[in-house]
């Protein structure tokens, strides 16, 4: 296996390298032989590795004389004569002899193939570190805060008799829904096909649907061409938002999930067949260039937007308890009606992690039906008032039928 590895090592080494006619250290010979000596070393001594540490130093040694000649010389004038990757290859197969010895095979075969991988997509790589923005990189930056420093931190018990949702539970919502929100954005500003039309609206369903309702019947308002397709993406946008609010649920509660599946994929296949009608049933509009929707959206993980998320949801969880304590199901019923005017996924969340103790499985399924339905009422009435009522009144109808629908599962499922 080492024999072959270092092989495979070396064989994408003199690859990447062979354009260049300089001579280097390393390749298909040298490396299984760094890689013997690395092996055989480390069996003289496993213990404190003198011997291996030593064989360490004289290679390293003699690569870091070898990457100053080279230097002095104005080798790195080439883009790969002076690369740091010659040393850094070489050391990496001497080293790959004792990790072949001393650790189960695929941590070996991860250590070579992911090298090799680096060399070959050199080309691939660096186009993509042009194409990304700084911005983007702060992001994911951003990203790596949320994730690995805050929601470790925070602590997994409750902090107040008030609610049991914890800090580590507001978070983790908090990372979720910013995830699905965050690969929206990324598709919708490095795929070509998901800059405009219905893809557009789908992914903007997937980032929020509200947002999505409210661009496109500004633009159905200011361009009559765009009358077909923001009717069908404003619908198709709240048809992906049941399935979103289903995967999200899932994450947390699969008991929950499973209750919901009919009612929010039943919802779901009434949008789509309103969208397909919306579509290819209406008329389009002849002559001139076909317009095309856009979707301008803000990064869903700026730690503005993460805050006020986080506040909604503890401000959610205490009004969730204290509304049922005072009036039962009744109130959580109109909590849930009040929720959908504005952002339904602290809500939603909030019953999805237990934040309401010693009410039925089925009342937490009506209430998250009333608070899509609510929500669906406000997008209809944006979708008329926005477009100036005529561009978007056929998706507002749609936006109404599906709440409709929605307060009537709720109503079967509570009886």
């Amino acid at each position: 296996m080492l024999l072959g590895l270092s092989f495979f090592l070396g064989l994408a080494y003199e690859d990447f390298f062979a354009p260049s006619k300089q001579g280097r250290p390393g390749g298909i010979r040298t490396f299984p032989m760094l890689a013997l000596a690395g092996g055989v070393l480390y069996q003289f001594e496993p213990q404190h590795l003198i011997p291996f540490t030593g064989g360490l130093l004289v290679l390293g040694g003699w690569l870091i004389i070898y990457y100053y000649h080279h230097v002095v010389e104005g080798d790195a004038a080439n883009e790969t004569g002076g690369s740091i990757i010659v040393p850094v290859l070489n050391v990496l197969a001497y080293l790959l002899g004792a990790v072949a010895v001393a650790s189960p095979p695929w941590v070996a075969v991860t250590m070579t193939v992911v090298p090799v991988l680096l060399l070959t997509g050199r080309v691939q790589l660096h186009a993509l570190a042009q194409k990304i923005d700084l911005k983007e990189i702060i992001t994911a930056g951003q990203f790596l805060i949320l994730t690995g420093i805050v929601l470790p931190l925070l602590p997994n018990e409750p902090v107040t008799t008030l609610t049991s949702i914890t800090p580590r539970q507001v978070w983790l919502a908090l990372v979720v829904v910013c995830t699905f929100s965050y690969v929206s954005y990324l598709a919708q500003r490095y795929w070509a096909a998901a800059a405009g039309g219905l893809w557009m609206a789908a992914l903007g369903g997937l980032y929020s649907s509200t947002a999505t309702t409210v661009v496109l019947a500004r633009q159905a308002k200011h361009d009559s061409a765009l009358g077909r397709q923001a009717q069908a993406g404003i619908t198709l946008a709240t048809a992906i938002m049941y399935l979103r609010i289903l995967a999200v649920i899932g994450i947390f509660n699969t008991a929950l999930a499973s209750q919901l599946a009919v009612p929010l994929c039943a919802l779901a296949a009434a949008g789509f067949v309103i969208c397909a009608l919306q579509y290819w049933g209406l008329t389009k509009p002849t002559g001139g260039a076909p317009a095309t929707m856009t979707l301008d959206t803000s990064n869903p993980l700026e730690l503005g937007a993460a805050a006020i998320f986080a506040v909604l949801f503890i401000v959610t969880s205490l009004l969730s308890t204290w509304v049922t304590k005072q009036f039962g199901l009744t109130g959580i019923y109109s909590l849930a009606a009040i929720v959908g005017v504005s952002d339904i996924d602290p809500f939603v969340l909030n019953l999805a992690q237990g934040g309401l103790t010693g009410v039925p499985m089925s009342a937490l399924v009506a209430a998250i039906l009333i608070a899509a339905s609510s929500n669906n009422i406000l997008k209809a009435f944006y979708a008329a008032s926005f477009a100036g009522g005529r561009a978007t009144a056929g998706s507002a109808i749609a936006l109404v039928l599906l709440a409709v629908g929605g307060v009537a599962a709720a109503a079967y499922v509570a009886l």
